[in-house]
């Protein structure tokens, strides 16, 4: 299971590498590559969420292996975010596009959140990964406040 997983982050890294327009054949295909992105890293941000709720047991090790994949998830869902897309139904606002600079700020404090969450899992001192989760959980709902429909 981890090299599938390893396997399906290193696509994705590789991908992310091509131009946007190169990427996607159609506005859909964006749309799903990037909800397919923001699904995998909510996926390892809720492992660490559990251990950090005390749901369950601390386990020093996934944290650091799903912090890890949020940091590298957390740059690729932006490519999936062209201005070909803004017609495509989704969750996401028109928001988006009208205020372009205020929403590339949102995702550039997501990857700066998300560094800082894999530098505290990394420590594996479960205080620090508490406080770096909650700053990375507040950034993420900052977003989803301006830019997602609920």
């Amino acid at each position: 299971m981890k090299n599938a997983v390893r396997i399906v982050v290193a696509a994705a890294v590789i991908v992310s590498a091509l131009p946007a327009m190169a990427q996607f054949q159609k506005p859909e295909d964006a749309v799903k590559y990037r909800q397919a992105s923001f699904t995998v890293m909510a996926a390892h941000f809720g492992r660490i969420g559990a251990m950090v709720q005390g749901k369950v047991p601390f386990d020093a090790k996934a944290a650091q292996d799903n912090a890890a994949l949020v940091e590298t998830m957390s740059k690729l869902p932006w490519a999936g975010f062209g201005a070909d897309t803004e017609s495509v139904a989704s969750k996401a606002k028109p928001e988006i596009w009208k205020e372009k600079a205020k929403f590339d700020q949102s995702n550039e404090k997501l990857l700066a959140a998300a560094t800082a969450l894999n530098t505290a899992a990394k420590s594996g001192n479960l205080d620090t990964i508490k406080k770096a989760f909650g700053e990375t959980a507040a950034t993420c709902k900052a977003c989803h406040d301006d830019y997602r429909a609920k």
